[in-house]
């Protein structure tokens, strides 16, 4: 038989199935079609589609910049833009919602994406920073530590069916940049719920024991099932998949949108298909460089407050120093890489994510000059720098370059004295988006720098303008380099 019947298999056949609709549920696959097969799935294609519009409210298709006035300057459609993507407390939101309602004003990242998320919200505040606007700043902050609190960690989104994951966490680099603009008893009350995100990260499936004692960190979801976000591409992927694929298959995509590099050739298999993901194996030195500077503020902070738990704190940052350089640093080719702990040995897969032991200060100087060398020769194109080499058709694969990469990348430039190749990095990113927004009208989520002409692609969703980071990190640049 060439294909399933429609009593057997498909949405329809899910349907009736799980709602019942029959005592015995071999009933149903015993059914003849009265119809042409073809013909009755698009019927009831429409007539869910009928029900869902009267018994549901749809959300509009678009958040982004639309409603703005058309302006002469970018600087000043992000200043505007604020107030578009801004979002009240959430006073009156349906116990019937999947909204996680917050305490305080927030803002979303625009388009499709209506909730605020977390670590698009740093990249956000750098640019409400630099436009003097720190009450949301710390409106966010607490947002967060509600959050923590509420569930133990900061979830990916603020979306109950986010609840099983969270994401690279910035929480700590957000203190730290309420902190400069305000000082430590601004950031004192939050410590508490930093040190509950750190137990987060500490305790279970998100700990990998490695050879020689060491420990570092991985993402994970504790559930193993499709998205339900993205639940159509999940269960068409998960039909691709060999046997041994579907096994994690679900875990692999929750953890990649757990990382945000949701996806990545950094999660691929040496096919780089993504039946083939494989990001619970992965080491990434991203998220543990991110963990080191928690430990590492953690531990000034609390020996600024005479706190005996910094001696802890500190301890830990050291030795997860020594691990990220040990299994992460590549003398050979001068760059950091991802680890595979299952097959004991760096992935070899260039990305961006090999910046953040500059960004975060725990690369010597020597290392430091060798990563710069390489972002110069490999990473840097026309319009900022690429998030990895490798074109696989995923969103964060060339020949695309995200505003929260070039933020990194520029910052552990700037620490390691590298200003020269920061600046043009920082110039060549806010010139790609001015040029965007002089044709478009828009800032967008994403951005092809690698072909000025051509737009990013990629991905699950058509490219989203708004757009939170880019307007944080655009705004941020232009403050720092005065672009």
């Amino acid at each position: 038989m060439d294909k399933e019947p429609i009593q057997t298999s498909g949405a329809l056949f899910q349907a009736v199935q799980l709602a019942r609709i029959f005592t015995d549920s071999k009933t149903f696959p015993d059914c003849n079609p009265k119809e042409d097969p073809v013909l009755l799935q698009e019927r009831f294609r429409q007539l869910l589609a009928q029900f869902v519009v009267e018994h549901f409210e749809v959300p509009p298709a678009s958040t982004g910049s639309a409603a703005l006035p058309e302006v002469a300057s970018m600087e000043e459609h992000i200043d505007r833009l604020w107030e578009v993507l801004k979002r009240p407390p959430d006073r009156a939101v349906s116990p019937h919602s999947s909204l996680i309602p917050l305490p305080y004003p927030y803002i979303v990242p625009g388009g499709r994406f209506r909730e605020i998320y977390y670590w698009d919200s740093y990249f956000t505040c750098l640019g409400l920073a630099a436009a003097g606007r720190l009450e949301l700043v710390e409106d966010m902050v607490r947002d967060f530590s509600y959050l923590i609190d509420r569930f133990g960690h900061v979830p990916n989104g603020t979306r109950t069916y986010y609840l099983s994951r969270s994401q690279a966490p910035f929480f700590c680099c957000l203190l730290q940049l309420l902190e400069r603009h305000r000082g430590l008893e601004a950031i004192r009350p939050h410590l508490p719920a930093l040190e509950t995100e750190y137990r987060f990260w500490m305790e279970g499936c998100r700990v990998v024991s490695l050879a020689g004692g060491m420990a570092l960190n991985r993402y994970w979801d504790e559930r193993n099932a499709p998205r339900q976000e993205a639940f159509g591409e999940d269960a068409a992927l998960f039909e691709q998949a060999t046997a041994q694929q579907q096994t994690e298959l679900y875990r692999n995509l929750r953890a990649a949108a757990e990382s945000g590099w949701d996806f990545s050739s950094r999660w691929l298999g040496a096919e780089r298909q993504l039946a083939g993901i494989r990001t619970t194996e992965i080491i990434p030195v991203d998220l543990n460089c991110l963990l080191y500077n928690l430990e590492n503020q953690l531990a000034n902070w609390l020996e600024a407050l005479k706190d005996p738990g910094a001696a802890r704190y500190a301890g830990a940052a050291e030795q997860r120093k020594s691990a990220i350089l040990e299994a992460c640093w590549n003398e050979a080719e001068g760059w950091f890489f991802d680890y595979s702990w299952k097959e004991q040995r760096q992935t070899g897969l260039w990305s961006l994510a090999g910046v953040f032991p500059l960004c975060f200060k725990l690369a010597g100087e020597a290392q430091a000059g060798r990563v710069a060398l390489q972002i110069e020769k490999r990473f840097l194109q026309p319009g900022g720098v690429v998030c990895t080499l490798y074109e696989t058709g995923q969103q964060w694969d060339a020949p695309n370059g995200w505003a929260p990469l070039q933020w990194v990348t520029v910052q552990g430039l700037l620490n390691y004295q590298q200003d020269e190749l920061a600046r043009e990095i920082a110039r060549r990113f806010v010139a790609l988006a001015r040029q965007t927004y002089q044709r478009t009208g828009r800032l967008m989520e994403k951005y092809n720098v690698c072909d000025l002409s051509l737009e990013a692609g990629g991905g699950e969703y058509a490219v989203q303008d708004g757009f939170g980071w880019t307007n944080g990190v655009v705004a941020d640049f232009i403050d720092i380099f005065s672009l």
